[in-house]
């Protein structure tokens, strides 16, 4: 089981409830070790004193901040607590917000925010208060030697701490050139807006977070294989000649894509309710199990994307 980052209260008003922070995401990356391309021996890092060119081991690391050049303040995790004494142990909420005004720009990393035994009672009247009124909670957390703004929110069993950016943390959208709103001034015609309309409408469906897998790991295991049963582990792949001419560049019937989109989704439709009908075979004691479909050699060799819909 994952282990606490934190530990704290929420507080709102003069309510607080005890709690523990664990992080809700968790990484499924492969590990990658650098290596000198010379000889392909594995390069390493030393902490040193630039003093006098000493390794220093990590129990005797601190940190300092700068205050004058070459002049450093030595900071304990006692002083960054005293910075803000109550925000280093509560999520203290300031305002409670409509559950859909937040942007989705300005939401960063969830957490798991788990009530300790004598605060299920208030956790739980929290939860279920936020529920029934569309809010979520606004306020700010210090985790570890960061500040945050951060959302409390409720999700099924659980409350949520989600870091936010701060306003100035966002970059101006007049920094950069987009479209106009307007469709006449943009170049879209009703014709087109109605065809993407089609298009969405057919591709919709209801939100499925399960149908989706990250198999880029995969991939790159494939490949791994394949250089390693290829003697090419010391080989650094160059990349091949020119490829074809981005669709960017090229001129495009907006249009005609459009329609070969609805044809393609239409034809892709009863694919889909075929493949999840042949998905569950009866057995002899009546139950159902899952057949799997076996992989083609044209498959695994295909390239694929980073994330993509599960198999039905």
């Amino acid at each position: 089981m994952a282990r606490a980052i934190w530990k704290g209260t929420i507080s709102f008003g003069l309510v607080n409830v005890p709690v523990e922070l664990f992080p809700a995401a968790q990484s499924h990356t492969l590990s990658f070790s650098m290596l000198d391309k010379r000889d392909f021996a594995p390069v390493g890092y030393k902490r040193y004193n630039k003093s006098t060119g000493a390794e220093v081991p990590w129990n005797d690391i601190v940190k300092g901040y700068e205050y004058e050049k070459d002049q450093y303040v030595v900071m304990s995790d006692e002083d960054f607590r005293r910075a803000n004494v109550q925000q280093a142990r509560s999520v203290e909420i300031a305002t409670f917000v409509d559950a859909q005004s937040i942007p989705p720009q300005y939401f960063e990393t969830p957490y798991y925010l788990v009530p300790g035994e004598r605060g299920r009672k208030v956790y739980a009247l929290l939860r279920e208060t936020m529920r029934s009124t569309g809010k979520v909670g606004v306020g700010q957390v210090v985790i570890r030697t960061t500040h945050h703004l951060a959302a409390v929110l409720p999700v099924d069993e659980a409350l949520m701490m989600i870091t936010l950016r701060y306003a100035n943390e966002l970059r101006a959208q007049k920094e950069f050139n987009f479209p106009p709103m307007a469709l006449k001034s943009a170049g879209v015609t009703p014709k087109e807006l109605d065809l993407a309309k089609r298009l969405i409408d057919d591709m919709a469906g209801p939100w499925k977070p399960e149908e989706f897998e990250d198999t880029y790991n995969e991939d790159l295991l494939q490949r791994i294989e394949e250089k390693v049963k290829r003697g090419e582990t010391k080989v650094l792949t160059k990349p091949e000649g020119e490829t074809a001419e981005p669709r960017s560049a090229q001129v495009i019937d907006l249009m005609d894509l459009l329609k070969q989109s609805i044809d393609k989704a239409g034809r892709a439709a009863p694919e889909r309710g075929a493949k999840r009908a042949a998905s569950v075979t009866k057995v002899s004691n009546g139950s159902a199990a899952r057949t799997t479909k076996a992989t083609t050699d044209k498959a695994a060799t295909e390239r694929k994307p980073a994330a993509r819909r599960k198999r039905a």
